[in-house]
C-alpha cells in the first residue's frame, strides 16, 4: 500500500509547523512548557477597567507588540484577532522551514476561524459614529471588524493564492477549522494549508455578555490562577481568554520530500449539532458522542486505541459533566483507561482560538510523550470520575489522541491525531 495515502486512498495530512500566541507565552515552546509546568496564564484584566464586574480576570496575551511581527501601519488597520493570527502564522511558517514563502502559492490554502472577529473594532466604530458623526468614522474600521480578516491578513503575509475559508463556530471554531483545512488536502485542491483559530475578545462587551449569561467564574478575583478548575466539584464557570494557534498542514509526501519536521498526523475529524439549545449542551451528551464517534470512524481508529483526550473541559458545571458522560458513553470501560486533561485550566477559554491551541498541545503530547495537567483539581466531583491528569504532568507513551471542543449553539467538533515515528509511519 502507498504509504502516502490512507486506507481510503486519501492523501495523508500531517502537521509540519506550529505557532502560538497565548496567555502562556508568545510561542509554542513557551506556551507548552508553561502548560506542562501547570503555570497559569490567568490574571487580573488590564485591557480595560473591570473593577465593577463580578468577574475581573482573564487570560490575556501579555506584552504583545504587533510591530515585532508586521508593519506597524498595517497593524493599525487590523483587529487584535488579525494581529495575533499573523504573529502565530509567522512562527508556524518559520517552524515549518518556510520563512514567509510557500512552495506553491496556488496550491496553498488558508483556513483560520474566529468566534467573533474584530468585535472591538466594530464597537469603536459605533462609538465614534454616535459621538462624532459619520464623517469621523475610520475607513478601515468596518473591514477590520469582519471575521474573515485574520484569514485575509495571513494569506496576504504569506502570499497564498489557493482556497481560503473562515470558520465561525463559537467555541468549536479552531477544531472545525483544522478539520476543514485537512479536507482541502484530502480532496486534492491544496498541498498545504495554513490553518487554525484566533480570538482577541478581552473586551468589556464580551465580559458583560458572559456575565449576564452567568457563565464566568466569579469567586477567584483575588487568586486568578485558581479560577479555572475543570472537572473539580467547586468549579463555577469559565475564564475568558484570547490567543491564536496556527499550524501548517500538508501532504505527508510533500513534507517528507522537503525534509520537514512532522509533529503529528491528522487521522480524522468530525462535527455534529446538538439541535438542543442556544447555550446549554444536550444533557445526555448525544451531540458530543456523535462528533467523537464520527471522528474515530473517519480516522479508522477503534475506541480502545485512544490514549489521550485533550478535553473541552471549560470549567462550567454542566459542560464538564456532559463531556464526561459523553466520553463514558462512547468509550465504555476503556474511558477509565484514557487520560483526559483540560489545558483551559492554565490558559482559560480563548473561544475561537482555543481549539487550535489545544490541538497544538495535543500534537506536543504525541511528540514528547508528556500529558499536560488539569490544574486546580482539588475536590472530585462524583459526576466527573475519569482520569483528569490532576495537577501534575505525566509522562506517557501516547500514540493516538483526540481534541474536543463544544460550542455555543450546540456545535461540536473533534479531531484525532496520531504520532508519526521517524517521519515514515503514523499510528495506528
Amino acid at each position: 500500500m502507498d504509504k502516502y495515502v490512507d486506507e481510503r486512498g486519501r492523501p495523508r495530512v500531517v502537521i509540519s509547523g506550529m505557532g502560538a500566541m497565548s496567555p502562556l507565552g508568545h510561542s509554542v515552546r513557551e506556551s507548552w512548557e508553561n502548560a506542562v509546568a501547570g503555570c497559569s496564564g490567568i490574571d487580573r484584566i488590564t485591557q480595560f477597567d473591570a473593577s465593577e464586574y463580578p468577574c475581573q480576570i482573564a487570560g490575556e496575551v501579555k506584552e504583545f507588540d504587533p510591530r515585532e511581527y508586521m508593519d506597524f501601519k498595517e497593524a493599525r488597520r487590523m483587529s487584535r484577532a488579525s494581529q495575533l493570527a499573523v504573529a502565530a502564522a509567522v512562527e508556524a511558517l518559520a517552524d515549518a522551514g518556510l520563512g514567509e514563502t510557500v512552495p506553491d502559492p496556488e496550491r496553498t490554502g488558508v483556513v483560520i476561524g474566529t468566534g467573533i472577529g474584530g468585535f472591538e473594532k466594530a464597537d469603536e466604530n459605533m462609538v465614534v459614529l454616535r459621538k462624532r458623526g459619520a464623517s469621523r468614522v475610520n475607513p478601515f474600521a468596518l473591514t477590520a471588524s469582519l471575521p474573515n480578516m485574520p484569514s485575509h491578513h495571513v494569506s496576504l503575509m504569506a502570499q497564498t493564492m489557493g482556497p481560503i475559508n473562515t470558520v465561525v463556530a463559537a467555541c468549536a471554531t479552531g477544531t472545525q477549522a483544522l478539520g476543514e483545512a485537512a479536507e482541502y488536502i484530502r480532496r486534492g485542491v491544496a498541498d498545504m494549508v495554513i490553518a487554525g483559530g484566533v480570538e482577541g475578545l478581552i473586551h468589556e462587551g464580551a465580559l458583560a455578555g458572559f456575565t449576564a449569561m452567568r457563565a464566568l467564574s466569579t469567586t477567584h478575583n483575588e487568586d486568578p490562577e485558581k479560577a479555572s478548575r475543570p472537572f473539580d466539584l467547586n468549579r463555577d464557570g469559565f475564564v475568558l481568554s484570547e490567543g491564536a494557534g496556527i499550524v501548517i498542514l500538508e501532504r505527508l509526501e510533500q513534507a517528507l520530500a522537503r525534509g520537514a519536521h512532522i509533529y503529528a498526523e491528522v487521522l480524522g475529524h468530525a462535527s455534529s449539532s446538538d439541535a438542543y439549545h442556544v447555550a446549554a449542551p444536550d444533557p445526555e451528551g448525544a451531540g458530543a458522542v456523535r462528533a467523537m464517534r464520527w471522528a474515530l470512524q473517519d480516522a479508522g481508529v477503534a475506541p480502545e486505541e485512544m490514549d489521550y483526550i485533550n478535553a473541552h473541559g471549560s470549567s462550567t458545571p454542566i459542560n464538564d459533566q456532559v463531556e464526561t458522560l459523553a466520553i463514558k458513553k462512547l468509550f465504555g470501560e476503556h474511558a477509565y483507561e484514557i487520560a483526559v486533561s483540560s489545558t483551559k485550566s492554565v490558559m482559560g477559554h480563548a473561544m475561537g482560538g482555543t481549539g487550535a491551541l489545544e490541538a497544538i498541545f495535543t500534537a506536543m503530547a504525541l511528540q514528547e510523550g508528556v500529558l499536560p495537567p488539569t490544574i486546580n483539581y482539588e475536590t472530585p466531583d462524583p459526576e466527573c470520575d475519569l482520569d483528569y491528569v490532576p495537577n501534575e504532568a505525566r509522562r506517557v507513551d501516547v500514540r493516538v489522541a483526540m481534541s474536543n471542543n463544544f460550542g455555543l449553539g450546540g456545535q461540536n467538533a473533534c479531531i484525532v491525531l496520531g504520532r508519526v515515528d521517524d517521519g515514515k509511519e503514523a499510528n495506528p
